[in-house]
């Protein structure tokens, strides 16, 4: 059985992903990698921020076109 709070930070840190995508405004997008680089998302995930913002980014490109 998963624990309550690994399924919490797991949301919390799929929601952000979810916003990143769905804005193209600077400030959103930059104000949520700040969220990705902070000591909080370090707490919710072991995932590494700055491969996930290139990841991103990249996937951004790809659907400007």
């Amino acid at each position: 059985m998963n624990n309550p709070y690994e399924n919490l930070a797991n949301a919390i840190v799929l929601q952000a992903v979810k916003d990143y995508r769905l804005h193209d405004d600077e400030r959103e997008l930059a104000s949520i990698e700040r969220f990705f680089r902070s000591g909080w998302f370090g707490v919710l995930t072991g995932l590494d921020p700055e491969l996930l913002i290139s990841k991103l980014r990249k996937e951004k490109v790809c659907y400007d076109y």
